[in-house]
């Protein structure tokens, strides 16, 4: 431990909520840390007690290394911070222990959480991690209107993953077109998985795209060739 590592106790009803309180006093003094630096030591796992009777809460000690007080830039858009700020709460109240990293450029913000069980944030076929992602772009659509952002909620892969199925899923959705002759709308999808489904079906013969709804419903459509 050198002279400028912060160390912050917390407690909590469990250990795992004593470590979420002590990483939110560390983001609310560095907002700029590095979540994945911090080192825990347990102090006291706690006593439920019987009827309340006893209990004492568990406690934990947090440790942030003096050179992960600042590694990530602070001075990023207001979407881009509330985005990061969301993912970390959701990764927090899902027990991901977890960093989360932000690049924004001129349309997009894209925040990336990396850590052993980001799995937990993913869901079951991308449920989770999908049903943030909407909620962000509903919150950039709502609130910052013309000038809005598309955000893109990614980790361990998973939307390089994502993109495959959608160009699979463009490949069947174009064979069906071309065998009824009749168009076929998929489902709602971000601006940026739209253009994946746009780009591939814009390779194969014999269709083209369309995308129609509002954000964030928005959704394309596949048609026969005019």
């Amino acid at each position: 431990m050198s002279a400028g590592d912060v160390v912050v106790e917390a407690s909590g009803e469990t250990v795992g909520e004593a470590k979420w309180a002590a990483l939110r006093e560390l983001e609310l003094r560095h907002p700029g840390i590095d979540k994945s630096a911090v080192h825990f030591e347990v102090v006291s796992e706690g006593e439920r007690g019987l009827l309340g009777v006893g209990y004492e809460p568990a406690r934990v000690l947090a440790r942030a290394p003096e050179e992960s007080l600042h590694a990530t830039a602070v001075d990023e858009s207001g979407l881009a911070a509330e985005s990061r700020s969301l993912v970390s709460q959701v990764t927090r109240a899902l027990g991901v222990d977890g960093r989360v990293d932000v690049v924004e450029d001129d349309s997009t913000v894209v925040v990336t959480c990396s850590g052993a069980d980001v799995a937990l944030l993913i869901g079951r076929h991308g449920q989770t991690i999908d049903a943030v992602q909407y909620l962000l772009n509903a919150i950039s659509h709502r609130a910052y209107g013309d000038e809005r952002k598309e955000v893109v909620v990614d980790a361990a892969g998973y939307r390089d993953r994502r993109r495959t199925t959608l160009e699979a899923l463009a490949e069947r959705t174009a064979e069906q077109v071309r065998s009824s002759g009749t168009r076929v709308e998929l489902e709602p999808m971000t601006a940026v998985e739209r253009k994946v489904v746009h780009l591939k079906l814009k390779e194969l013969p014999g269709v083209e795209t369309a995308s129609e709804g509002t954000e964030p419903n928005r959704y394309v459509v596949v048609l026969p060739a005019s």
